[in-house]
């Protein structure tokens, strides 16, 4: 809960301190730069997540590596707060990246060292854990937004090392309740090997730091290139599992079967995870967020969606455990996941071609509640999805692969952002909106032949 309450807390503020202007408080960035750090910091985040998983699968274990990466995160919000101008970014945004996919990947794996196999309080567990992430989602963002609308962007970022101070006393606490299965290393690195991975690694970062010092990767093209890197990152995953001589012919047609489930899903986020980069710019400058003569801070736009998850998620719960069988199958979940998220964007265009802030804010709620119900069908089974479909010698792989799909579509949402003005909006939102529709039409007519691919995965 409280890692989502600084992450949340700060991405809603993040865009906005990157554009503003010097005088109002932010780094004067233009506009599509600052929109496309933003698309690359998120789509960085679930890359990052495959590094945290292999760090804990063979160097520090689970639970050790969620305790550090929370420890960096607490960092990172520290230097956005302290750090001026872009070394608060470039330290901040680094080190909260890369702390919040180590708790991405370990948070989950910790919890369930929690209970024993069959163990009936699990589901439970996992709900209240669901529920934590939501919580702290929305009184992050609630709290950061009104101390940045208030006070300043840097309280903002300061509330949010707050937050993860917080969550840190409160899990060295209770850290010693956790069993000794969650500080195992599953498969640990030799230790005569362990130079050559550090080597590597040291590689890695020099040529990070000579691409940065060289100009080949700048503020303005960063987004791009992580596009281009995740992309590229989940080809060669792709081809490694179709090609592995450890993988059977039934594992092979299941991994064919994801590649349309890996399109659908970073469709989807390219769009969804818009919510921190367009419709930002779009609650700031075109949305009337007067409420009874009191304007509504910019970010708080962004409380409507975990709002919303909070009552619908129960809902959908109930609905898929009562259609059981007659549920739809899960290419189709996608496909109607994909294709309302088209629709949501094309509810803009009645709106579109007007100036100022006069966009009503109850038509911008209820295309958020659109966002949830794609979100409903879409983002809760595609982890669950990959680990069903991956090969027996593969599975981290294959929920990597999940991950990247995720991170390859917030970076999209970055990079389409680029492309957004208010005076575009129509063939901006349009375009986008009717492009993601005709993905998820063509995955439900390709449905059954996924489905034959799926080879019994439902």
């Amino acid at each position: 809960m409280w890692e989502r309450f600084s992450f949340y807390g700060m991405l809603g503020i993040l865009p906005l301190y990157l554009y503003y202007s010097v005088a109002d408080g932010g780094l004067g960035m233009d506009k599509s730069t600052a929109l496309g750090i933003v698309g690359a910091y998120g789509g960085l985040v679930y890359l990052s997540t495959i590094l945290a998983a292999w760090i804990a699968d063979r160097l520090l274990a689970p639970e050790r590596t969620l305790f550090y990466s929370a420890v960096l995160i607490m960092i990172g919000h520290l230097a956005l707060a302290v750090l001026p101008d872009y070394a608060g970014i470039g330290v901040g945004l680094v080190c909260v990246a890369l702390g919040s996919g180590g708790v991405k990947a370990n948070a989950t794996a910790v919890l369930g060292t929690l209970y024993g196999e069959g163990d009936d309080r699990r589901d439970a567990g996992f709900t209240i854990f669901y529920m934590g992430v939501n919580l702290g989602a929305l009184v992050g963002t609630a709290l950061t937004g009104f101390f940045q609308h208030t006070v300043g962007f840097h309280v903002g970022f300061g509330l949010a090392a707050a937050g993860m101070a917080i969550g840190l006393i409160q899990y060295s606490i209770g850290r010693s309740n956790l069993g000794a299965a969650s500080r195992v290393v599953p498969n640990p690195l030799p230790v005569s090997r362990r130079p050559l991975v550090a080597l590597v690694f040291a590689g890695i970062v020099a040529v990070i730091l000579l691409l940065v010092l060289t100009g080949l990767v700048t503020a303005e093209n960063l987004g791009d290139v992580v596009v281009w890197i995740v992309a590229t990152a989940a080809l060669v995953l792709f081809v490694m599992l179709l090609t592995s001589a450890k993988v059977n012919g039934i594992e092979r047609r299941r991994v064919l079967s994801f590649i349309p489930m890996f399109v659908a899903s970073a469709a989807f986020f390219a769009l969804f995870q818009q919510q921190f980069t367009v419709l930002e710019v779009y609650s700031d400058e075109r949305l009337n967020r007067e409420v009874f003569g009191w304007e509504m801070p910019v970010t708080w736009v962004n409380l409507i969606n975990p709002a919303f998850i909070l009552l619908l998620a129960p809902v959908f719960a109930a609905a898929w455990a009562r259609l059981g069988d007659r549920q739809p199958s899960t290419p189709m979940k996608f496909a109607i996941g994909t294709g309302v998220m088209g629709v949501a964007f094309l509810c803009f265009l009645p709106m579109a071609g007007g100036t100022g802030n006069t966009s009503p804010l109850l038509a911008v709620v209820g295309i958020l509640v659109m966002f949830t119900v794609a979100e409903m069908f879409l983002s809760p089974v595609g982890l669950s999805l990959s680990t069903k479909l991956a090969p027996k010698a593969f599975l981290a792989q294959m929920v990597a692969l999940n991950y990247l799909s995720v991170s390859l579509g917030t970076a999209l949402s970055g990079t389409l952002a680029g492309y957004y003005t208010p005076e575009s909006e129509g063939s901006y939102f349009g375009t986008v909106g009717a492009v993601t529709i005709a993905i998820g039409i063509t995955i439900a007519a390709l449905s059954p032949f996924i489905r034959k691919l799926m080879s019994g995965v439902r």
